[in-house]
């Protein structure tokens, strides 16, 4: 890159310039949230593991069901009302016509998330949480 003579700093600075913000934004992607003023700490409530836009809560004695869905994929989460010790806890999705997709296991805040390809179909959803939960029936048609 050919220098102006009169201007013999001219490259060092358009380099400062292109790079600081592409450096000042990586800063704010790898520091933590709890570094940054005014930044929460994440909640199940403020950040979802599913993609779409939320479509159900229900909610049973132990925990809630949330399902999300998009044009052609349906999501679902077992969250606890109360995080803790490790206790049982499952998930299932099922796409009327396909096989249901479960995730089930011991956990100390959610089953899940499950996801099924629901494009133009009825979706079944069960969730529970230390032996309590709750179920529906065809849904988001």
């Amino acid at each position: 890159m050919p220098t102006d003579p009169q201007h013999p700093r001219r490259g060092p600075q358009l380099l400062a310039r292109v790079l600081a913000p592409l450096l000042a934004a990586l800063v704010l992607v790898l520091t933590p949230a709890t570094l940054v003023p005014g930044a929460t700490a994440g909640t199940a409530e403020a950040v979802s593991v599913c993609q779409g836009r939320p479509t159900r809560t229900i909610t049973f004695a132990t925990g809630e069901l949330r399902l999300y869905r998009t044009r052609h994929y349906a999501c679902a989460v077992t969250v606890a009302h109360r995080p803790g010790p490790r206790r049982p806890m499952a998930v299932s999705l099922q796409p009327r016509g396909g096989r249901p997709a479960v995730r089930a296991g011991r956990f100390d805040r959610q089953a899940g998330p499950v996801t099924v390809h629901a494009l133009n179909r009825c979706v079944r959803a069960r969730g529970s949480v230390a032996g309590r939960g709750t179920s529906t029936d065809w849904i988001l048609c």
